[in-house]
Formats: structure tokens, sequence, C-alpha cells
């Protein structure tokens, strides 16, 4: 693995940062002390510029390199909140707050770029201007969307952005990249069925909810095998149902689902959100009963472009020799997708090993993977917004 030198020399610094970060997990955009530690760091570090309190609880900053000639700016970004689950891994440097925990390996994710911001300050061995972007609220709270609304890509004239997630499963420092969707859509749903309640002795004068709300969730199943296109991918998933009656003996009156849909584009995200919405309509209404569809739009997909791709897995691969560059698209969600919408731009995903998957009790971010995630951050710097010949041999 060809890691830059000053980086592994750092290896167990950016541990420490990492660990610290993971003793004390913060949630959505409350990450107070996580930005304070982070704006700590880079101010030892020695950038240009610190900007907190983008996106509410946000960091950016900025290092500009030996020369300006480009007039290239390239944004970084890492995600800095945590999960609201007990940690169950007993490590010695284990969340110190019960019911908080990184177990998405956002500590790490932001441990990287801190690594990557040492070094791109020390050597400077770029034409252009790095910006780094730490940002709250990945977890559901749409705090890249937030950074964005805030004007962060205007205000620091951002031309390109990139990501990375570690991902367990994938080698330890090994990459995985793809040209499109990589990450889906994550929408969310809520149906109401409202019937008439009554005595379980009697279902005759009653309109059972419990029975029609049954009779959706089964047909919901047809949306994904019977109207999207079998080479695409969707996912429809019921996950919670709930009767306004407690007891064994009541007909309940109503009856409310929640559930989430998943999708890599917009097309069929469009279509099985209306799908969903005549299915639970008609199939309530063939039974006398009623049902209303609450639709709440979440992350889009997550779409790498195809010429920043190409740059990302080209630094990738000057870190860890092969990659695959053609990973199948994986169907969670991440809120980085709102900064591609903005920017052209790629996410990779990073190897964790073989540990327990992310959102687990058990996980843990691997810190093996820290010196390949740092150095993929500044190759990619350093290849986008090259020195010239003569600009790298005076420099030596």
């Amino acid at each position: 693995m060809a890691v830059k030198n000053s980086i592994a020399d750092m290896h167990a610094e950016i541990i420490g940062w990492r660990r610290h970060l993971h003793e004390n997990p913060e949630l959505m955009f409350a990450v107070h002390e996580t930005a304070s530690f982070v704006v700590e760091r880079l101010k030892e570090i020695g950038v240009d510029e610190i900007t907190p309190g983008i996106g509410k609880t946000g960091v950016v900053a900025v290092i500009k390199g030996r020369q300006d000639s480009s007039g290239r700016v390239i944004g970084l970004r890492a995600d800095m909140d945590a999960l609201p689950i007990y940690e169950a891994t007993g490590l010695d440097y284990r969340s110190k707050i019960d019911g908080k925990m990184h177990a998405c390996g956002h500590d790490g994710h932001t441990a990287m770029l801190l690594g990557a911001a040492k070094y791109l300050s020390e050597t400077r061995n770029f034409d252009g201007t790095a910006v780094l972007i730490f940002q709250p609220a990945e977890e559901g709270g749409g705090g890249g969307k937030e950074m964005c609304d805030d004007g962060m890509m205007d205000r620091w004239g951002i031309q390109e952005v990139y990501g990375l997630h570690n991902t367990p499963g994938i080698p330890v420092g090994q990459f995985a990249i793809r040209s499109g969707a990589i990450l889906a859509s994550a929408d969310e749903f809520v149906i109401t069925v409202t019937g008439v309640g009554g005595h379980a002795a009697a279902p005759h004068e009653a309109v059972d909810t419990t029975f029609v709300a049954a009779q959706i969730v089964v047909s919901l199943q047809s949306v994904v095998a019977r109207n999207v296109n079998p080479l695409h991918r969707v996912v429809v998933t019921v996950g919670t149902f709930e009767t306004d009656s407690q007891a064994s003996n009541i007909i309940a009156q109503r009856v409310i689902m929640k559930g989430t849909v998943r999708a890599l584009d917009s097309e069929n995200r469009t279509l099985v959100k209306s799908r969903i919405r005549t299915i639970s309509e008609d199939t309530a209404s063939a039974f006398g009963a009623t049902a209303s569809m609450e639709w709440r739009n979440g992350y889009p997909p997550t779409i790498n472009h195809e010429i920043e791709t190409g740059y990302a897995a080209d630094a990738a691969r000057t870190v860890a020799g092969d990659i695959n560059e053609s990973v199948d698209p994986i169907m969670p969600a991440e809120d980085f997708a709102y900064m591609l919408e903005e920017r052209p731009g790629a996410y990779i995903f990073l190897g964790n090993g073989d540990s327990a998957q992310c959102h687990h009790p058990a996980y843990d971010f691997n810190d093996e993977a820290i010196p390949a995630g740092s150095s993929w951050f500044a190759e990619l710097i350093e290849r986008r917004m090259a020195l010239g010949e003569r600009d790298l041999k005076e420099q030596n």
C-alpha cells in the first residue's frame, strides 16, 4: 500500500483523535464538542481559514497550496455525528455516553480528514485551494443539505467535491467505487387505515382495519415484483404496524403503518410513490375502509459524476494499487448526495475489513484503514491541483 510516508508517521496521532471522538459521540446537529475538537485541531495544524457554524454546526477550513495559478478549488467532506445506539464493543475507548455511539465510523472519517489536513498544511504541494468540510447530521438530519443551503459551495467557490465512507466486508485499506448511482434515495411513508371498530366476537358489525392493513402490506410487495423494471433496484419495506387497540377482543378503529422506499433513480421514486398510494387507497376501499398516505421525501440517490469518479479512482489506485471500479450500488442513503447535486464529484468506499456492519452495536471503525483514507484525501488534492514540474524542482 503506497500511503504517504508522513501520514504513516502520524498514524498514532490520528488514532488518538479518532478514539477521543469515539468516546464522546454526539448526535445530529448537536455536535458542539465534536466541532470544537475539530476547530482546535485545525488551529494546531495551521490551516489558513476556519469557519464554524456552517449548516448550523458544521466546520469549513481552507488550505491554500504553494501556488494558485490554477484557480481550482476542491472540497473534501467528512461527517461528524454518531447514532442513538447502545455500544456493545467492550473496547477500552468505548462510548462514555449511554445510548450514543459512533456505530457508522464517522469518528474515523473526521479523524482521517484531520490527518489529511495536517499533511496538506505542512506540505502544500498543490496549485489551488483545498476546502475541508466537516459536516453534522448525516444520520437523518440532512446536514449536507443544510451546509449547501447555507451557501457553502458559492461562498468558498468549490468546483468539485469528494467524500468517502468506510465499508465492512471490503479488505482494510482497499477502495471501491462506481460511476453513476452508488447509494439509494431514502423516502418514508405513513399509511393510515381507518375503519369501524368493534367487538372481536362480532366482526360483521365492524370494518376490520387490522385485516385491511395486512392486505395492504402484502399487496405492497407487488410494487417491486410487478411494477419496477427487474433490472433496477428498489426496496419497499413496511417497518412498523400499530393499531389503536391493545386488547385481543377489540377490532381496531385505526391502523398506522410506517415504511421506507429506496431507489437509485428519480423515475422509480416517483413510480413507487404513486403505486403505494393507489394500492393503499384502493385496497382499503375494496374492504369498506379508507386509507391515506403521507409521503416524506428523504435523501436523494448519491450519483457519482463520471469524470470525477475517474479522478477519485486514480487517487485510490495510487494509494492502494488495484481497486474495484464497478462495485455494486448499495441501498442505504447518504446526504453527500446533496453536495453532488450542487457540484460534480464522487463518493468512494474504503475497506473496513471483517468488522460488524455499520449501525450495529458491535461495530468499530478499523484504525488500520486510517493511512489509506487520509492518503486518498491528500492524493486527490495533489493530483487534481498538481504543481508544474518546475515548481516541484524548486521546492525540492
